[in-house]
């Protein structure tokens, strides 16, 4: 049975080296829109072979939309090529941020916006069926399991970076992946 069968997301990983980062992510945030553009040509730059690359979703209360579009991107990991379906969700909502988000956290246009209108705007950006994976009970397991994984390992604010199994501050969203190349050793 695969995920897809289950309602059950797929896991946010690429490459399969000996070395693990994680990065933990909320997807209307200013810096980890910045960090998650910087992750895939990271990968490339170091190696699928070297690194291991872990995207965990890591809603933030201030983000007043945080939750339906973490639950979203789940939605989307729970369709067929799941994984990559739910990049191609975190990078429309980095791309189109505003369209997500309130202004100053606590108004502007998006004040009169629902969750369904939101994710009929994200569906429009992502050319996927969001709203039937949306309500999958598979889902809410999985925005439970990414809150609790951060919750066990301390991990407060994002972006936050793991390097094998440790909190890292060392990595900055405004460094180059040629900076975190170097910090990985």
């Amino acid at each position: 049975m695969t995920h897809e069968d289950t309602g059950t997301p797929a896991h946010l990983v690429w490459g399969h080296g000996p070395q693990k980062i994680e990065f933990f992510l909320e997807p209307t945030c200013p810096f980890c829109v910045r960090a998650s553009r910087k992750l895939m040509p990271l990968l490339a730059h170091v190696g699928e072979d070297r690194l291991t690359l872990q995207v965990h979703l890591h809603s933030q209360p201030w983000h007043l939309f945080s939750g339906i579009l973490v639950r979203s991107i789940l939605a989307a990991a729970s369709l067929p090529d799941g994984r990559d379906k739910a990049w191609q969700t975190i990078r429309a909502i980095g791309d189109h941020r505003e369209e997500f988000e309130f202004a100053r956290h606590c108004e502007g246009p998006n004040m009169q916006t629902t969750p369904d209108e939101l994710l009929t705007r994200l569906e429009v950006y992502t050319r996927l069926n969001l709203a039937t994976p949306f309500r999958l009970a598979g889902v809410t397991d999985a925005m439970k399991a990414h809150a609790r994984y951060a919750r066990q390992h301390g991990i407060h604010v994002s972006p936050t970076v793991m390097l094998d199994g440790k909190v890292d501050d060392r990595f900055q969203s405004g460094q180059t992946v040629e900076e975190w190349a170097a910090l990985l050793g």
